[in-house]
């Protein structure tokens, strides 16, 4: 099966139904994304599937074929997108488990709400748990990167 993952190609043979999470971390070493709930409740292993947010613990590997994923450590190289370095800047992160979800997550509203208001990302954020309840930390720093 081959899929692309953060503009990489891969060929894997593995089961169809293995979920995305496993390949991710166990297959490809693309650590980035977590392992929270396991049932799509907590979204900490939010991804990108063709753009649009999913749980990686939930989708399986067949459903990717021919899409396009991208997780944390495709939205930059570096780290120096404005939401991270917003991220680093505000010292968003405590424990840190759910912040590439978070990112990610953010990342999508921003793609397609440029400018978003509190409303907007009190509205795309809410379904995201943080432990630690860095929420409005989360908040300042998608404002501050939009206005990078």
């Amino acid at each position: 099966m081959k899929i692309k993952v953060n503009k990489v190609e891969y060929n894997l043979d593995v089961e169809s139904d293995m979920p995305l999470l496993w390949v991710l971390r166990d297959l490809l070493k693309l650590t980035g994304t977590k392992y929270g709930c396991g049932i799509g409740v907590c979204k900490v292993c939010t991804v990108l599937i063709d753009g649009v947010p999913e749980q990686s613990c939930l989708v399986p590997i067949g459903f990717v074929e021919g899409k396009e994923v991208t997780t944390i450590e495709g939205i930059s190289q570096n780290g120096d997108h404005p939401l991270q370095k917003a991220w680093n800047e505000l010292s968003v992160s405590q424990c840190g488990y759910c912040q590439p979800g978070q990112i990610i997550r953010a990342y999508y509203l921003i793609s397609k709400i440029p400018k978003p208001t509190i409303e907007d990302i009190n509205r795309e954020m809410s379904e995201h748990i943080c432990r630690c309840g860095t929420y409005n930390k989360i908040r300042e720093a998608i404002l501050l990167a939009t206005k990078e």
